[in-house]
């Protein structure tokens, strides 16, 4: 996972979706490795939360400044997930 400079963080709609984005990640790495129906579904809810941070990221960027990033960190971690929801099934 690719980390961000957090010393130019302005708490912005962009820096809560970067933060939302990294706690799905934990979520993620929880439930791939103790792969259970609860830590699944923590991951599911942490995605959600992570969704709707993402697409509110643009209201509060300048001029899209960060907005790609956090969407591409977002995919990736939907990808993990995935994994995680293959094992389970």
């Amino acid at each position: 996972m690719r980390h961000y400079e957090s010393s130019m963080r302005t708490n912005s709609t962009v820096d809560q979706a970067e933060d939302a984005v990294v706690k799905l990640h934990n979520a993620v790495t929880q439930a791939m490795s103790h792969p259970t129906e609860q830590t699944t579904q923590q991951a599911e809810n942490s995605l959600a939360h992570a969704e709707e941070a993402v697409k509110h990221a643009p209201e509060g960027s300048v001029q899209g400044h960060g907005v790609e990033f956090a969407e591409e960190m977002l995919a990736d971690e939907k990808k993990r997930l995935s994994l995680v929801d293959k094992k389970l099934r």
